[in-house]
């Protein structure tokens, strides 16, 4: 089966402009994630999915420099994006790592991909729950990707009644009576809840800064760990961010209405 990393971005980020093209150690933050998943053993290709939106050409020349694979699609719908992106690949299974989850551990990539190569699943995603699904956990999310087979996608664009899957798109999957799903669970304690792994807000990248400047590039969860307990300070960095994202989060979930 071909199992191929997708990276959804775009450069309309309001809350953090440009956020993928932001430097860390003099590098774009995006290079960073695709240098880190270069490590994984199952991936195929890794292919940014962006937009085709003009705001995005300029992440477009940044990528045709780095000969890194790219698709344009739609702007708002990504589950329609992943699926055209699916197509002209020719992907099996789509391991999908957001664009501000740049410190995604590819141990957890790879073990990912092997759940669904492997089963019968039809989507898997970190959480730390066997039963409740938590969109807003960091740290679990910041570290484990979600993957779901194109099969699976391909049914969930055709029961889904909106076109714009922007943000919780995750959770059709999850809710679908049509698709099969399992958490990958990752034990978690108070410490670790308050540890923010993504990039949302310009305290987000003062925090990767430190991380990838103590971490270099590859590092695994464990490391992270080890960082934070080492210099719990660090999670002052982003403190009070978390019902900020939540607010916004639910103030822009997609509607999850199925046919």
């Amino acid at each position: 089966m071909n199992i191929d990393i997708f990276i959804p971005v775009h450069l309309n980020s309001k809350r953090l402009p440009k956020k993928h093209l932001q430097l860390i150690n003099g590098k774009p933050v995006l290079q960073h994630l695709v240098e880190r998943l270069t490590l994984c053993k199952e991936i195929r290709n890794i292919i940014v999915c962006c937009t085709t939106d003009p705001n995005d050409d300029e992440l477009i020349n940044f990528l045709q420099t780095k000969n890194i694979k790219f698709f344009r699609g739609s702007e708002k719908d990504i589950l329609q994006r992943f699926l055209d992106a699916a197509d002209q690949f020719s992907t099996d299974i789509i391991v999908d790592v957001e664009g501000d989850k740049i410190y995604t551990d590819p141990i957890y990539v790879d073990k990912i991909a092997n759940f669904l190569k492997n089963s019968d699943l039809d989507f898997m995603i970190g959480n730390d729950s066997k039963t409740n699904f938590n969109a807003s956990n960091h740290f679990v999310h910041g570290v484990v990707p979600a993957g779901f087979k194109k099969q699976a996608l391909k049914k969930i664009c055709k029961l889904k009644k909106t076109d714009d899957t922007e943000t919780g798109y995750h959770e059709f999957f999850i809710k679908s009576k049509d698709t099969k799903s399992e958490f990958l669970v990752i034990d978690t304690d108070d410490f670790l809840n308050e540890i923010r792994l993504t990039l949302d807000y310009p305290e987000d990248l003062k925090l990767a800064e430190k991380v990838f400047k103590n971490l270099k590039n590859n590092f695994t969860k464990d490391e992270l760990i080890k960082l934070f307990k080492d210099n719990s300070e660090l999670t002052l960095i982003t403190k009070g961010l978390r019902k900020k994202w939540e607010l916004n989060y639910e103030n822009n979930r997609t509607d999850l209405h199925l046919n």
